[in-house]
C-alpha cells in the first residue's frame, strides 16, 4: 500500500473499497443477523466509529 499509495493513490481506492466489500460479505455470513443490508450497513458504520484503525486500509479510505 505504501509503495502504490505514493505513486497510484487513485489506483488504489478501487481495491481498497473492494476489500471492505468482502470484509462485508464475509461478516454477513458469518453473522446471521447482519444479512439484511440495512442492519449490515448500520453495523459497518459503526465498527468503522468505534474501531477506525482496525484495519490499514481504512486510514486511506473511510466510505463503505
Amino acid at each position: 500500500m505504501n509503495y502504490y499509495g505514493r505513486f497510484y493513490r487513485t489506483r488504489l481506492h478501487p481495491l481498497l473499497r473492494r476489500i471492505n466489500a468482502y470484509l462485508m460479505r464475509w461478516a454477513a455470513n458469518k453473522y446471521e443477523r447482519l444479512r439484511s443490508y440495512k442492519k449490515r450497513e448500520k453495523w459497518w458504520a459503526g465498527l468503522i466509529e468505534r474501531e477506525p484503525r482496525l484495519f490499514t486500509h481504512w486510514v486511506w479510505i473511510r466510505s463503505h
